[in-house]
């Protein structure tokens, strides 16, 4: 049985999928040549950071920071090498040129967290907006305006990925999605990593974040039904001052539902983002299979080469003491 990947992610991106290790961070891309490029990045070790992160509740701002981040650079690669043609020349980069690059990789980092943080004040507030303006006036009892309140954001979620969904472009973001869902699930399953072996797989796991899109309205409902409010502008300004507890919240219970997931009635915790992933993944075909695989095992050989760097030097350290 393959070592279960508990650290390892994955996220696709046009026309690819990036995969994060213990270690390192690998994107693998389809030119538009048919040839698969990837984009390799070691993670830096934080001490500080890396001890934050184990904060319950607060790691869960971290890693969605952190995804954000990482994500935007990786799509921002990816975009470039599926449109970059055949000319020597543009593939040819001088020192000054990955220097620029670096610099715009960061400016891009900045964004995808600022569109993350942007996306999230917005599918906070137009939901309670409405909420306030359509019900609040009928209905008076605070759980059933929650209740009202989190149907609304639902069924705003669910129309949103439907209609992008029906877009090429986002079809094909969706089908890598599944691709990366079926490599993890094969790696998992301790099986050879062939096409053949992981297009058996199911396209939807538990560990995705989709599964964090649905939690954050399920446990939005719930804290918002501690706090009252006098108004539509109160409770925007409320649901905006929640807004970090319910993301740290979320990410504690679907780190719960992940680990409850073999449990025969528990299980079915984790059901309501599976469902929300029939939108936000498709069935993908072999040539996305392979740039999934070739994403992921390139991503193991370098956590293993860095992993054989540091075993000498942990034997060296507990020698010395």
């Amino acid at each position: 049985m393959a070592e279960q990947p508990i650290a390892y992610g994955g996220q696709a991106v046009v026309e690819g999928v990036m995969f994060q290790g213990q270690h390192s961070l690998v994107t693998a891309v389809r030119r538009k040549n048919g040839s698969i490029e990837t984009f390799e990045v070691q993670k830096k070790e934080q001490p500080i950071l890396s001890k934050v992160k184990k904060i319950p509740f607060v790691r869960g701002l971290i890693g969605l920071i952190e995804a954000s981040a990482s994500g935007a650079k990786h799509l921002q690669f990816a975009t470039e090498q599926y449109d970059l043609d055949e000319n020597p020349d543009q593939v040819r980069e001088t020192k000054e040129t990955f220097s620029s690059k670096l610099s715009m990789w960061l400016g891009v980092a900045v964004i995808g967290i600022l569109s993350f943080v942007v996306g999230k004040v917005i599918f906070t507030l137009v939901p309670a907006m409405l909420a306030s303006f359509l019900f609040d006036g009928l209905v008076k009892n605070l759980i059933l305006q929650n209740l009202i309140e989190g149907a609304i954001k639902t069924v705003l979620l669910f129309s949103y990925l439907w209609i992008i969904s029906q877009t090429p472009i986002i079809k094909r973001v969706f089908q890598y999605h599944g691709a990366e869902h079926k490599v993890i699930t094969a790696y998992e399953h301790g099986e050879e990593l062939t096409v053949e072996n992981v297009q058996k797989h199911s396209r939807l796991h538990y560990r995705c974040g989709s599964s964090f899109m649905i939690l954050t309205i399920l446990v939005g409902v719930i804290v918002y039904s501690f706090f009252q409010y006098e108004n539509m502008w109160d409770r925007m300004i409320i649901r905006l001052e929640l807004l970090p507890l319910v993301i740290m919240l979320s990410y504690e219970v679907l780190r719960f539902t992940n680990a409850l997931r073999d449990v025969p009635v528990l299980k079915y915790l984790g059901y309501p983002g599976l469902w929300l992933q029939l939108l936000t993944t498709k069935e993908p075909n072999d040539e996305q299979v392979e740039v999934a695989i070739t994403s992921f095992k390139r991503m193991l050989d370098l956590d293993s080469e860095v992993k054989a760097k540091q075993a000498p030097m942990n034997h060296a350290s507990s020698i010395g003491m």
